[in-house]
């Protein structure tokens, strides 16, 4: 059941403008393993971004580049499946730093708990995460990046037992989900699959996915 939960907050509209992340790891054990840190994004904050999350310039101003977090960053993430909620955007900012600091790519899988949610909890009005983190009672700081991944994680071990699997490898086979890569220059996003199937939940109705 190891896997790892990321999310970014950024400075503005610009992919390469992380100025905070987010992990939480969790093994077979259900030991977990959290690491926060700012990050100076060397560029000027947009007011709006600055409105969703809180996190102003002179917040960052002692805080190390995402170039200098890179090595405790990849020990988390090197050779791991990663989950994040709207993966496409975490994935993009995660894509657009290592290409501006030219590092190389981690060896990495990926998944979507966006899509995730729509299959095992379908029919909600919107997947954002405050919506499914008040479905499931969890409460946290929405956009703060390390409570994002916190809840990101208790999704996943919500959507494991509501599907009656002991891992995310064995829900994503049973709700039919293929996982991402990422490559320099290019990347594969988590897919679902054609065919359909019935997941059994435990104590609820039956989806038909």
């Amino acid at each position: 059941m190891s896997f790892v939960s990321i999310d970014f907050e950024t400075a503005n509209k610009y992919r390469d403008s992380a100025c905070a992340i987010g992990i939480v790891i969790i093994n077979e054990q259900g030991v977990r393993e959290e690491f926060y840190s700012l990050i100076n994004p060397l560029m000027e904050f947009d007011f709006h971004n600055v409105y969703v999350h809180g996190i102003t310039e002179s917040d960052v101003i002692d805080a190390p580049t995402f170039e200098e977090l890179w090595p405790t960053i990849k020990g988390y993430l090197n050779n791991h499946l990663l989950v994040a909620h709207n993966a496409s955007f975490d994935m993009s900012v995660l894509r657009a730093c290592l290409d501006r600091y030219r590092l190389d790519y981690p060896k990495l899988e990926y998944l979507c708990s966006v899509m995730i949610s729509k299959q095992v909890w379908p029919g909600l009005p919107n997947y954002k995460l405050n919506t499914l983190a008040e479905l499931h009672g969890i409460q946290f700081a929405h956009h703060h990046a390390l409570d994002d991944a916190r809840v990101v994680i208790e999704l996943l071990l919500r959507a494991n037992k509501e599907t009656e699997v002991t891992s995310v490898r064995e829900l994503i086979d049973v709700i039919q989900i293929s996982c991402g890569k990422i490559f320099e220059r290019s990347y594969i996003t988590p897919k679902a699959k054609r065919n359909k199937r019935t997941v059994r939940s435990r104590g609820v109705k039956n989806y038909h996915l």
